[in-house]
């Protein structure tokens, strides 16, 4: 009997091998290359058309294919129509990933739950049928149109879709999800690759949207080859910690509509609850008027958010200062402190930073650098700042502050918040007309001590 051939594949970037070796060369990861089996030969797949094969298709002239704008699919949450590009276009393929427990899951049941027009079949391969009835009794009593299947092998999850012929196709997860054409284990790469193509060629031949849901790996990124994120068309990713209510949905690509949306979800007993006005749930009111806390006007994709950025500076301890960052690039904020040792003369090498965004927010716009900054330097004199005041600008190694991109944006929002006074870059003010900012005072400085200077020196 004939030696079954194996080959080694890179389980990070799907690079192939004759042999084990420790140190991918491709993606230079170590112990990702793992053994696989070859492929059986392809069997029948009862689930598809012949009619409707995709192989039958014959090239046709750009020219002449006529186009129109395909209706969207609601999905009634007002946060994930955001970040779709304002629902889901059929025949979508979506992949949803995030850290284990941040609600995954949920949000996709109760999305589901929740738009009675979904005739919807939600796969589970993780978690048995009583299990989801409990999770949907906690989310919703309207279950009529969710039918569940607890089921692994992708071929026999696809009959019973053609059966049922749902409006939505749910698989939780793809990394439980097998295809009897291969016989690596679940989760491997080989079957990730071999589950996703079948899945697109049902998806795109019946016009079915599927949504899966997927791991991510202990470094952050998406579970499985990196062929998975080529071949769906959405790709979400769900972020925030477990340990704070706010959730974060961002589009890591969308072939249907832009990547800039974020959704923000409030973890709640009953569900997720979309959060429409997250700026005046990520502000503590009591907590202004304390040194060390400012606010910054930041953009989250095309959103603009209001942010609470909170500083504390004490006298080191140790020899070595401790620099601490919650929700904040660390070495952004050693860059910073180097620009007001070396630019503003304030002297902080012997003193332990701490730094955290409030609300479990993660930023990473660089106009939220004089907010940083001046929370800082709040702590560090105990002053405080006055909270009728919020500041955007990013500021450079020279200490001179930057102009930043949508500042008519980030000023209406000030101004909507009841915000007295903005500070932001001065090149936004000679450049952009804000007149239309009646009730909130503009105030443009160019350099870190013009902030300071009015900041502190106001009675």
């Amino acid at each position: 009997m004939a030696k079954t051939k194996t080959s080694f594949v890179c389980e990070n970037c799907g690079a192939g091998y004759s042999k084990w070796v420790g140190k991918c060369s491709v993606c230079g990861e170590w112990n990702t290359v793992k053994e696989e089996t070859p492929m059986v030969e392809d069997k029948e797949t009862p689930w598809l058309d012949p009619n409707e094969s995709m192989l039958s298709a014959k090239p046709q002239c750009l020219s002449d294919i006529s186009y129109e704008e395909e209706p969207r699919i609601d999905m009634i949450d007002p946060e994930l129509n955001r970040v779709l590009g304002g629902g889901l276009v059929r025949g979508t393929f979506v992949l949803l990933a995030g850290e284990p427990g941040i609600g995954k899951s949920t949000l996709v049941l109760q999305t589901i739950l929740n738009a009675p027009h979904l005739k919807a079949l939600y796969v589970s391969g993780e978690e048995s049928a009583r299990q989801l009835k409990l999770r949907a009794d906690r989310l919703s009593n309207n279950q009529q149109h969710c039918q569940v299947l607890t089921e692994t092998c992708v071929e026999h999850i696809l009959v019973e879709s053609k059966k049922i012929n749902p409006s939505l196709l749910v698989i939780d997860s793809i990394q439980t999800v097998y295809s009897s054409n291969s016989e690596s284990s679940p989760g491997s790469v080989g079957q990730i690759r071999e589950v996703a193509s079948i899945l697109l060629r049902y998806s795109k031949t019946t016009g079915i949207p599927i949504m899966l849901i997927g791991h991510i790996t202990k470094e952050g990124s998406i579970a499985g080859p990196k062929v998975l994120e080529h071949i769906v068309d959405v790709v979400l990713q769900f972020e925030g910690d477990k340990q704070h209510m706010y959730r974060l949905l961002r589009a890591a690509k969308n072939r249907f509509g832009s990547t800039a949306e974020i959704g923000i979800y409030e973890m709640m007993g009953k569900g997720l609850r979309p959060v429409e006005n997250p700026s005046e749930q990520l502000i503590n009111k009591r907590s202004l008027g304390l040194s060390g806390i400012s606010v910054a006007c930041t953009m989250e994709g095309a959103r603009s958010l209001l942010i609470e950025s909170q500083a504390l500076v004490s006298s080191a301890i140790y020899t070595n200062p401790q620099r601490s960052a919650t929700g904040f690039d660390l070495r952004r904020l050693n860059m910073l402190l180097a620009v007001l040792e070396k630019r503003s003369g304030f002297r902080l090498v012997e003193k332990d930073v701490f730094l955290n965004i409030a609300g479990g927010i993660k930023t990473n716009d660089p106009a939220a650098d004089l907010a940083v900054i001046t929370s800082v330097l709040s702590s560090s004199l105990d002053i405080a700042i006055n909270p009728g005041v919020c500041l955007c600008g990013e500021v450079g190694l020279a200490g001179e502050i930057r102009a930043v991109s949508r500042i008519r944006q980030r000023v209406s929002e000030a101004e909507r918040l009841g915000f007295e006074t903005i500070l932001c870059p001065q090149g936004n003010v000679d450049t952009e007309d804000l007149s239309f900012a009646t009730a909130i005072k503009v105030i443009g400085v160019s350099k870190v001590e013009d902030a300071f200077r009015y900041l502190f020196t106001q009675s």
